[in-house]
């Protein structure tokens, strides 16, 4: 089990991209997600870590993007393979 949680900054972020109109559609699902995590023992999802990882390894996506896929994967479930 893993027992990181979002902190209040990535909350903060994750809270203004999740009602920024301008916000693509993945980063409102990472944001989503890492506010799904914030103060309790929720763990991302198997979908969610592949779209984080997809984030990670792409140019198209901004510094904002890539730190909410950062926290969403860091909060994986270390034992999924």
């Amino acid at each position: 089990m893993n027992t990181k949680h979002t902190s209040t900054s990535i909350s903060s972020l994750a809270s203004s991209t999740f009602i920024d109109p301008n916000a693509s559609k993945t980063a409102k699902q990472l944001a989503g997600s890492a506010l799904a995590q914030s103060g309790n023992d929720k763990q991302t999802g198997a979908s969610m870590e592949r779209l984080a990882s997809t984030v990670l390894n792409s140019k198209k996506f901004n510094s904002q993007t890539k730190q909410l896929a950062g926290t969403v994967l860091s909060q994986s479930n270390k034992n999924r393979k």
